[in-house]
């Protein structure tokens, strides 16, 4: 119980030190201490500094530089593989004539949406089902 007592009777005291290590006219003080001082703790600590800013430069070098060309002509490549795509489609038989197989399309019940029959991400383009059709 006595080391309790202690620590609660210093509490108040410790806490007006440290309000008073607080004061702008100590903490000036302090620093000007800090930076006279050469010791190896502050140059390490301004080479680290140095450090960072010649590799946050870096990196925002090979950010501007490399990247947004290579974004851009990842785009491009993306672009052109897109029109090939397309293209290809154009050579095959319109939708209405090409095979339905018995496995495609298969529906047990209706969707909830729509007219029940086209799935969620039906596209008109690609996807044909004609209900009345069979193989």
């Amino acid at each position: 119980m006595f080391p309790q007592r202690q620590i609660l009777r210093a509490t108040p005291r410790l806490a007006a030190q440290l309000r008073a290590a607080n004061t702008p006219v100590f903490r000036s003080a302090l620093q000007r201490r800090l930076a006279s001082t050469e010791n190896a703790f502050l140059k390490e600590r301004e080479a680290v500094k140095e450090h960072a800013a010649a590799t946050a430069d870096l990196w925002r070098k090979i950010s501007i530089y490399g990247v947004v060309p290579a974004l851009i002509i990842a785009g491009i490549n993306a672009y052109n593989l897109w029109n090939e795509h397309w293209e290809h489609w154009e050579h095959l038989p319109p939708l209405e004539e090409r095979v339905e197989y018995p496995y495609q399309n298969i529906r047990t019940k209706n969707f909830p949406w729509g007219d029940g029959d086209k799935t969620l991400f039906w596209n008109d383009k690609v996807n044909y089902h004609h209900k009345d059709k069979t193989t």
